[in-house]
């Protein structure tokens, strides 16, 4: 049944394509949204001229408990994106990063707590809560690593290790949405994420990097690389993500208070050389790559395990990785002009 969500972050990647549902749903979609990202105002043009229900725009900031707590009045589901989202910024500046990540978290969870409708709240989380994974065994194979010890890839039950500032800052708010659901009873679930990508994603060197390559392969630009290239991760196409919100949303009976790792799991994994490899088939040129020594807490290996989500709301990623990189590609080739 249609209602009113606030995608805290609707304008950025992952935010637009749920504001685009919830919009085709019938949904009231309040976006609250600074617009620092690069490529956000695209974004909100591309959503002011989707079909269906309302959209309410809110400029703001999520530091700011006075304007989240308007954002919220009235929600009855919110979906918290908006975050400082790049590693190596958050050493550059780990107060900020803190601020923005820990305190605006806060500012949603508080104001959800106080909130007459009582709503449900979904809080994107990451990977890089469980550091470097430094206890797991990884062997190179060809082009790529493997985990032979983890075939089902990382559980939930995985040792926290943040292992940078941001890693610190995503964690925290991460225990703090699960400690709201069982101190007050908040209907919270949070999404601990791999490697989203998809359309209408302006990726950078620091965030993104599925969108990174691609558009530079489009470009003709020049990457770097930081290690070998046979760092391996599951990636997720963002319409399984979408749906994983909706699938767990219909059980929040069930999945409140949960914590779920959310990505392509062992069935969608790639590696950088890989991807450059793929890229160079579809645009018919090869990478001009440098490379550069391991950023810190960059994992070599990480790959989603997602049985836990499967069990619990009935959730598989639908789009495999040979699809989904064809459909980022082909986006973003018929939307060079994006790419100033």
């Amino acid at each position: 049944m249609a209602g009113t969500v606030l995608i805290t972050g609707g304008a950025g990647f992952v935010g637009s394509h749920l504001a685009s549902h919830y919009l085709g749903q019938g949904w009231t979609v309040r976006v609250l949204d600074n617009l620092s990202r690069a490529g956000v105002t695209k974004n909100l043009d591309w959503l002011k001229k989707q079909p269906g229900g309302t959209l309410d725009v809110v400029v703001d900031d999520i530091r700011s408990r006075a304007a989240v707590e308007k954002a919220v009045d009235g929600a009855d589901l919110i979906c918290h994106l908006a975050a400082q989202v790049a590693v190596t910024h958050s050493v550059t500046d780990p107060r900020t990063d803190f601020e923005v990540n820990v305190g605006g978290t806060i500012n949603v969870l508080e104001a959800a707590r106080w909130s007459a409708r009582k709503p449900v709240v979904f809080y994107t989380s990451t990977n890089k809560v469980y550091g470097a994974l430094e206890d797991i065994k990884v062997v190179q194979e060809g082009q790529r690593c493997s985990a032979p010890n983890l075939p089902a890839g990382v559980t939930e039950s995985q040792t926290l290790d943040f292992h940078s500032p941001y890693g610190c800052s995503k964690g925290a708010a991460d225990q703090y949405v699960r400690d709201y659901a069982r101190l007050y009873g908040l209907r919270a679930v949070v999404f601990r994420m791999s490697c989203i990508y998809g359309t209408r994603q302006f990726g950078n060197e620091d965030q993104g990097w599925v969108a990174h390559f691609t558009i530079a392969a489009a470009l003709r630009r020049p990457v770097t690389v930081y290690g070998d290239g046979r760092q391996v991760r599951d990636i997720l196409y963002v319409s399984d993500l979408v749906r994983a919100f909706e699938l767990a949303a219909a059980k929040i009976d069930r999945t409140a208070g949960q914590i779920y790792n959310i990505g392509g799991g062992p069935g969608r994994t790639i590696s950088l050389l890989e991807l450059v490899e793929r890229l160079g088939r579809l645009t018919g040129h090869q990478f001009l790559l440098t490379y550069q020594a391991t950023r810190p807490g960059d994992q070599p290996f990480y790959v989603s395990g997602i049985d836990k989500a499967s069990r619990e709301f009935g959730w598989q990623p639908a789009v495999s990785v040979e699809e989904g990189v064809d459909r980022l590609y082909e986006w973003v080739d018929r939307n060079r002009n994006l790419f100033g």
